[in-house]
């Protein structure tokens, strides 16, 4: 459990103002089919805050690491897993402006998706994290089972840098994704140092355009994001975070989210923590498809 006073100022911080509640879903919105859900789905959750905007989430290493992996934190139990998604696995390379970015995709990569995930990799990553079936719990394969079974892209891509060229390469990728599926949503979701990536997207004006979603994944806030003009933009914003995460701390992320929904009450972002959780917990609990979901509802 993560320090009892600082959950109890914190929560009561949350408490302070009325939040509205996010709209409801319209019924055109694409809804990704189940998959797995029993295995998945949150198994408790401990608090659900600001219109259910800010959830808390408990996470327990003996039943979601131990009993969950053949292998702590290498090999996941088979029940989690489908092989299926690699009937359709390929590795690309994406060239423009004398810049070449390799990247990996199953399901619709090539064209004609009705969603796009892309998942970015932290610092000493590459393309192979996303696709690693058996790591993290089996939640990378659980992401690629759902875009294959739903007519979508996964798409796990090499990042040369966390700068301005990265961020370009990957604003590459996602327009070239729209070319070849110009009706899909592109969804981007990055782990760790990867959020640098994340938030450079969603402050550009022209990429912003792009997206239908971005999710930060035990990654750090960014300070330009509320000056920036991407609260106007409106694009869903999904934020996960581990009590316990060494790497960036809780408290600092979440009177970031604070500040947000502050800026802009009507902004759709979700913030779930979870409890107890390391840096790299909400790569492996991220309830993907009810995350996804609520961003293609808007």
């Amino acid at each position: 459990m993560f320090n009892a006073a600082s959950k109890s100022r914190f929560l009561k911080l949350l408490l302070v103002a009325a939040w509205p509640l996010l709209s409801a879903a319209p019924l055109h919105a694409q809804t990704l089919q189940p998959y797995k859900d029993n295995l998945f789905a949150y198994k408790r959750i401990t608090a659900n805050l600001m219109g259910g905007d800010f959830t808390v989430v408990e996470y327990s290493k003996q039943r979601d690491l131990r009993d969950r992996d053949k292998i702590d934190e290498r090999e996941v139990d088979r029940r989690y897993v489908s092989m299926k998604p690699k009937r359709s696995q390929d590795d690309y390379k994406l060239k423009i402006n004398g810049r070449v970015l390799s990247y990996m995709g199953v399901g619709k990569a090539r064209g004609g998706a009705s969603v796009v995930v892309i998942y970015i990799h932290g610092q000493g990553g590459n393309r192979f994290q996303g696709m690693n079936d058996l790591s993290f719990g089996g939640n990378f394969n659980r992401i690629k089972n759902l875009m294959v079974r739903n007519n979508g892209a996964f798409i796990s891509t090499d990042v040369p840098s966390f700068d301005a060229k990265g961020t370009q390469d990957i604003a590459n990728l996602i327009a070239d994704q729209k070319r070849r599926s110009p009706q899909a949503k592109v969804i981007v979701a990055c782990g760790s140092m990867g959020n640098i990536i994340c938030w450079n997207l969603i402050k550009n004006r022209r990429t912003a355009s792009l997206l239908g979603g971005i999710m930060v994944l035990g990654g750090p806030k960014d300070p330009g994001f509320l000056r920036s003009g991407a609260l106007g933009r409106n694009v869903p914003l999904f934020i996960g975070h581990g009590s316990k995460d060494s790497v960036y701390d809780w408290e600092s992320m979440a009177n970031f989210f604070k500040r947000i929904k502050s800026a802009a009450p009507n902004y759709p972002a979700k913030f779930t923590l979870f409890e107890t959780g390391s840096h790299g917990t909400p790569i492996r609990m991220t309830d993907w498809r009810l995350v996804l979901n609520w961003m293609l509802s808007h």
